[in-house]
């Protein structure tokens, strides 16, 4: 048999939810074909089988959040499908019981009238529009036929769980008290009805105007990025330095080189893979920025493995580009390139998103100027990019039209002061500034 586990998908990553199984016990599975799908605060994603075989057992259900490293499911290598325990023999049953002897006639007393049937209560469907909640919440309310709005969540941002789902069916199955009989009084004569006074019309009291919310609960990813940024600003004293970076040269080589680019290698040529070169430039020159803390120790990480934050629907994830200081640009660019897509169609590998020791951020594709971002655990820094402009800037007293942007680098001042902080962002800016190297 073969273990299967939740994969860690990040270095402050501790747990995982397992939203989907897209096999079922007794299922033929392939190797690296899709398994099961997760989600934590760094990605939703599709997990591949590990190994070639049938899915012999399942042992976290649907919906159910575990430590990294649980072993979650068992593969059969040999093949063999899966075997069902054999059905309990039902007891015979006892013989039914000799029937009472005829009871003496008597005449019974008029029976009191049928009580009038309650109205069938109508049940509603679930909501498909509730929000972010677990397949396994949603499929015991629709065979159930349950109206999640009157079920009362306990998870986290008020989420309804399995627990709140059975707890509601359990009270709904509960027996009620049958009231207690009353005894026939007489019917008292009625005294003649007295009229009473007019009262003067008082019209009710105005009423207040309620804001109009609708509540929603955090999506599980939602919920671990809240987490691990606490953690962050917590853990790290974040300062930020911003460096205005003069990018003419690298604008003017894109526009030349760019059409032939997308021609030879069917892809794009942005700015971010110039940044990133001259951004690994920097960290070989300041390895302090390469590394993390552990207690009063310094770990100076060999390989420059640069994260590229990747914005999807519902929140961000940092793919690792490895050995980013080998590559050239375009290298850099086919590598986040590919990244980003496979990030968005949840297809990255657990450790396409571990191992990272810098990160940066690309704010300025959203046309953000500067931003201040806040470190990925457990790195030192990170730096962010804005967007690049034509402005007018005064050069040897002489108006000129030049491509900026501003590169905002957030470090730990436990480790890193200010001084080798603005150090870094002039190495970077001078790689930029003085760029010769040709794409083609």
């Amino acid at each position: 048999m073969i273990d299967v586990v939740m994969p860690q998908m990040g270095e402050s990553i501790v747990e995982g939810t397992l939203t989907r199984w897209l096999k079922k016990p007794g299922d033929r599975v392939e190797r690296d074909e899709p398994l099961f799908e997760i989600s934590t605060d760094k990605v939703d994603t599709e997990i591949p089988s590990p190994s070639a075989g049938t899915l012999a057992t399942v042992l976290v259900e649907e919906g159910k959040t575990v430590a990294i490293n649980t072993v979650v499911a068992h593969i059969d290598e040999t093949g063999g499908a899966a075997v069902a325990a054999p059905a309990p023999v039902a007891a015979p049953a006892p013989p039914p019981p000799p029937p009472p002897a005829p009871a003496p006639v008597a005449v019974a007393p008029p029976p009191p009238p049928a009580p009038v049937p309650a109205p069938p209560v109508e049940v509603l469907q679930a909501d498909e529009d509730m929000g972010p909640l677990s397949p396994l919440v949603r499929r015991m309310a629709r065979e159930n036929n349950l109206d999640l709005n009157k079920i009362h969540g306990t998870g986290i941002g008020g989420r309804i769980t399995k627990q709140d789902v059975e707890a509601y069916m359990a009270a709904q199955s509960a027996p009620k008290a049958a009231p207690a009989p009353v005894a026939a009084a007489p019917v008292p004569v009625a005294p003649a009805p007295v009229v009473a006074p007019a009262q003067p019309f008082v019209p009710p009291p105005a009423r207040s105007e309620a804001p109009k919310t609708r509540v929603e609960p955090m999506s599980m990813m939602r919920q671990k990025i809240a987490e691990h940024m606490v953690h962050s600003m917590n853990t790290s004293v974040h300062v930020t330095t911003v460096h205005k970076v003069d990018i003419t040269k690298v604008a003017k080589l894109r526009d030349r080189q760019k059409g032939e680019f997308q021609a030879r290698y069917g892809f794009g040529l942005t700015f971010l893979p110039f940044i990133a070169r001259a951004t690994a430039e920097a960290l070989r020159t300041f390895p302090i920025f390469n590394a993390s803390i552990d207690g009063t120790n310094v770990l100076y990480y060999n390989d420059i493995n640069l994260g590229i934050a990747v914005a999807l629907e519902n929140g961000l994830i940092v793919p690792v580009i490895r050995n980013a200081d080998e590559k050239n640009v375009v290298g850099l660019q086919r590598s986040i390139v590919d990244l980003a897509a496979r990030a968005r169609s949840r297809q990255l590998k657990p450790d396409e998103v571990t191992g990272g020791t810098f990160s940066i951020t690309n704010f300025g594709s959203f046309g953000s100027i500067f931003a201040t971002p806040i470190i990925n655990q457990p790195q030192v820094a990170i730096m962010g990019v804005g967007a690049v402009e034509k402005v007018p800037v005064v050069i040897d007293d002489a108006i000129a039209i030049r491509s900026v942007c501003h590169i905002a680098l957030t470090f730990d001042h436990r480790l890193i002061d200010g001084a080798l902080a603005d150090q870094f962002c002039q190495k970077v800016k001078a790689v930029l500034e003085g760029w010769s190297e040709s794409v083609l």
